[in-house]
């Protein structure tokens, strides 16, 4: 582990405000290059909200240099195909030109992302919820502690304290559509022959709009995603209304009976948040607090990781914390904003459901080597 001091001959320290994917991955790639870090998670405890997840090239490459990439790769899998369904029929298979991509259960790269960090010795404090910060470098906890660092990292999700705190100027906004995100068994003999390996995006507009991102995690895990329009009131229903669910998609209805018996399950509107700037001082923001966005490309834990872990190159250059924040956005921003934007207009215009629509364009984060700092991968 480096050293890193400093004009003063003392170890820089960072506080960093949550414990979801980007603060974790902040804590621990700041921690390699010699910081003190102090990671703040308001829960009881360290866990992954929400099911499934996807990870690309670039999230992938993160892992690699976080030193997590193999315990992540154990018990996750890669589908053959991403298969697009229409009414029930095939109308495309995409590789992506052997682009590395993986999908988990959250809880899973969770755990990998927490040994890590701790296994590093980054300080993990529970119950410690960050309410507020300042540009000078000061967070303020729920307790009214008020801790001092070289470096503030907000990575508290899309209704951050530390961003609402400053001030930085926002635009947000929620889309039409949301999801139902479950985790079930695979129950592969039971739905019978069919590549149920693949990732199956099954669309239906008719005789209501609803889709199932089917998604294999592992061999004993599927994740479902579960879309309809937040007007719709079945579709929206949870626990889920088994009967809508069934009628749509009745090849599937193995799975389904499992997905009903799920009393925790929630529908969440996709949202999006824009910044002016991630950055005021000694305070970045990163993750969903900084750049919330629809899960249309799959990039929102993918992009959060980068940029975290883009954060600590960053400072490592000598200069300045403020500058080096400076410097970070404006290297790294301009491919999470594009990302955002198409991430949203594929999520307005329910595009991938004509299938084929993993354009170079929709890959560019994905084909981003953090480690790098080049798009590495052939388009």
């Amino acid at each position: 582990m480096a050293n890193v001091n400093t004009s003063s001959g003392k170890t820089r320290r960072a506080e960093i405000a949550g414990g979801g994917f980007a603060g974790l991955t902040a804590a621990i790639a700041l921690r390699q290059n010699g910081w003190d870090v102090r990671l703040h998670e308001k829960s009881a405890e360290l866990r992954a909200f929400g099911a499934g997840i996807y990870l690309w090239h670039n999230g992938l490459r993160v892992l690699e240099g976080l030193g997590a990439l193999d315990e992540v790769l154990q018990g996750s899998h890669t589908p053959p195909t991403y298969e697009t369904w229409m009414h029930n029929k095939s109308v495309s298979k995409e590789t992506f030109n052997g682009l590395p991509w993986r999908v988990m259960t959250r809880s899973h790269l969770h755990d990998a992302l927490v040994n890590r960090a701790r296994a590093l010795g980054v300080d993990i404090r529970a119950n410690s919820e960050a309410v507020a910060a300042d540009p000078e470098g000061r967070l303020t906890l729920q307790t009214g502690e008020v801790l001092e660092a070289d470096l503030i990292v907000g990575a508290d999700g899309v209704g951050s304290k530390v961003r609402d705190s400053i001030g930085f100027k926002q635009d947000r906004w929620i889309s039409k559509d949301g999801l139902i995100r479950l985790i079930v068994p695979r129950m592969k003999k039971e739905l019978g022959h069919g590549e149920w390996d693949n990732t199956i995006d099954m669309w239906n507009f008719w005789p209501r709009v609803q889709r199932i991102l089917y998604s294999p995690c592992n061999e004993n895990e599927l994740y479902l995603g579960l879309m309809a329009p937040a007007a719709d009131p079945r579709g929206s229903r949870v626990p889920i209304d088994l009967e809508v669910w069934v009628e749509m998609f009745p090849f599937l209805e193995p799975c389904l009976i499992e997905a009903a018996k799920l009393q925790t399950a929630r529908y969440d509107k996709y949202e999006t948040t824009k910044l002016d700037s991630w950055t005021r001082g000694k305070v970045a923001l990163v993750g969903d607090a900084a750049h919330a966005m629809c899960p249309a490309l799959a990039q929102g834990a993918g992009c959060a990781m980068v940029n975290a872990f883009s954060l600590s190159q960053d400072l490592e250059a000598g200069s300045s914390v403020e500058d080096a924040l400076v410097a970070w956005e404006t290297r790294i921003r301009p491919i999470t904003d594009r990302c955002q934007a198409l991430s949203g207009d594929y999520a307005a215009n329910r595009s991938l459901s004509k299938g084929n629509m993993f354009t170079p364009a929709a890959l560019e984060a994905a084909r981003y080597d953090p480690l790098r700092r080049v798009f590495s991968w052939p388009q």
